[in-house]
């Protein structure tokens, strides 16, 4: 446990840090009214803040750095109020959800300079809303399936004879009365069709149409929207290409990244904070993540995240991004109940 003079040094040791990225000297913290204390003195609590693991000492002649365990210190207990609402408006109303995702991923990635990264609702959590059964040819038939999210999915089938342009027609009813409003699992919408009392030429042709739902279904995956791995790498200067691979390589592998948002997350609710080597994935061991889950009540949907240098400002990404995984809450809440 710190003393409150040392915790008041490391937090002064990690604002310089991040506003500089520089070693910070005993004497610049000497010299710090705030402190109250003679440069001695300074510098046996920078000593026992190095024992404890808190504070780095990169070379002989230079001052200390903040180890990932400093900044975890610095998160956990010397940030200010971390539920302070942060000014954001991410103008999601009237968007499509893949629009929605989109423009969450661009704001958060401007307003901060860092990664941002939203993985966007499963297709199988959605609904269906519509369907459109339309005769293009003879022989070709269309089939239009607009689901709860605003997503749209088309499936042209042909058939070895002509068909019946009121078969068409009814399929369309009887497909809209059935699935309007039922998950997209393959599942549900066989039941919901296994209508045996249907006379076999409609079976059949209901049957024929089948693939257009169930292969929506099981090609289902998770989306995810990136942006800004151009300015967090021009704005923070990364001197290690090693560092730069092992990110770009994450970002290249989109499966292992969004399992590594979901195991990060858990079951929680708030943001969640990874520092350099508390990071799963190798790529992210000389960075920090800062992510949220989003979603109905009792339903998680998605994450929002960030992801930059160690010595990003903390209190301001925690602030922005649980505010955006509220903001896209409600999004989604509008959507589903639509």
């Amino acid at each position: 446990m710190l003393t409150p003079r040392q915790e008041l040094i490391l937090r002064k040791v990690v604002l310089a840090y991040q506003a500089t990225v520089q070693p910070v000297a005993s004497r610049t913290l000497a010299a710090d009214p705030d402190l109250q204390a003679g440069p001695s003195t300074v510098r046996h609590e920078l000593a026992m803040l190095e024992e404890h693991g808190l504070l780095a000492h990169p070379h002989t002649s230079a001052g200390r750095v903040p180890t990932d365990m400093g900044f975890r210190y610095f998160v956990d207990r010397l940030l200010p109020d971390k539920r302070e609402r942060a000014a954001l408006e991410l103008e999601l109303t009237r968007r499509e959800v893949d629009e929605a995702m989109r423009a969450t991923t661009e704001t958060l990635s401007q307003i901060t300079n860092l990664l941002a990264i939203v993985s966007a609702p499963p297709l199988d959590t959605a609904t269906i809303r519509h369907i459109e059964v339309l005769l293009l040819q003879p022989q070709i038939v269309m089939v239009v399936i607009i689901t709860s999210t605003g997503g749209v999915s088309k499936r042209v089938l042909t058939f070895s004879a002509a068909v019946d342009s009121g078969l068409v027609a009814w399929a369309a009813e009887f497909l809209n009365e059935q699935l309007a409003g039922i998950d997209l699992g393959a599942r549900k919408l066989h039941a919901r069709l296994a209508d045996r009392t249907l006379p076999s030429s409609e079976r059949r042709f209901l049957d024929s149409l089948m693939p257009a739902f169930t292969d929506l279904a099981a090609t289902a995956e998770d989306t995810l929207y990136v942006d800004g791995a151009a300015r967090l790498l021009h704005e923070h200067r990364f001197h290690d290409l090693s560092q730069i691979n092992a990110l770009m390589g994450m970002l290249e592998g989109r499966v292992a990244l969004l399992e590594m948002l979901r195991n990060a997350l858990g079951d929680r609710s708030d943001v969640v904070v990874r520092i350099g080597a508390e990071n799963e994935a190798p790529g992210l061991r000389s960075l920090a993540m800062v992510a949220a889950g989003y979603g109905l009540p009792l339903r998680p949907l998605g994450t929002v995240s960030l992801i930059g240098p160690v010595a990003m400002d903390y209190a301001a990404t925690i602030g922005v991004v649980r505010e955006a995984a509220t903001q896209l809450s409600r999004f989604v809440e509008d959507v589903y109940d639509a």
